[in-house]
């Protein structure tokens, strides 16, 4: 991945000056900055190292290619970026290996990618990784499930647990219940056993 270091003596100056010479915004970059500490003659200097959301989706791209080529499959990729998140829809002639049992290999393949592109740029970027359209499907009955569950929490004034889920789903029930005037919704267990709670709001 090709990461370019800026140099400077404020951070806030530097990382102006390194997304003047990318072109970028902030929103269209990832960055970490490390500091040099001053001696007797010589002041503190700040290096903002800094790439860009495009340079980290060609780079996960290249290596889920080579990762699922190891697999035994042929993929080929679909990349959007918007407001900081880099969306990779993947298409393979074996969809249900690539998604597996209730979407456990597509969340794997999404750690391992989040962690390899860390160790590159010591920052987590928001990547989200699809097969075709398994997670649209999935966050639709996610949404239907919140909405269902709501209601009958909110008719009999009785808390909902449901089941264990990753950090991506919980959010979207969070998320989708977040302005619901009835109910509200926590999260309990420790990972992997974390789950919703719905609980009903007092009166």
């Amino acid at each position: 991945m090709k990461i370019e270091v800026f140099e400077g003596k404020e951070e806030a100056e530097t990382i102006k000056k390194g997304l003047e010479a990318l072109e970028c915004s902030e929103d269209e970059v990832l960055y970490y900055v490390t500091k040099t500490k001053g001696g007797l003659l010589k002041k503190e200097t700040v290096q903002v190292h800094m790439t860009t959301l495009n340079n980290i989706s060609d780079f996960v791209k290249e290596y889920l290619m080579r990762l699922t080529k190891d697999m035994g499959l042929e993929v080929t990729f679909e990349t959007k970026i918007r407001e900081k998140q880099i969306t990779i829809k993947m298409y393979s002639d074996n969809n249900k290996i690539m998604i597996g049992r209730n979407g456990q290999t597509l969340q794997a393949l999404t750690t391992v990618v989040k962690q390899v592109v860390y160790n590159q740029i010591n920052n987590y970027p928001y990547i989200l990784l699809d097969v075709e359209n398994y997670k649209e499907k999935q966050e639709k009955y996610l949404m239907r499930l919140a909405k269902n569950v709501a209601r009958d929490v909110a008719r009999t004034k009785v808390e909902v647990s449901l089941e264990d889920m990753n950090s991506y789903e919980r959010r979207i029930i969070h998320n989708y219940l977040s302005e619901n005037k009835d109910v509200y919704t926590i999260s309990e267990g420790v990972e992997p056993h974390r789950h919703v709670i719905v609980k009903p709001k007092e009166d």
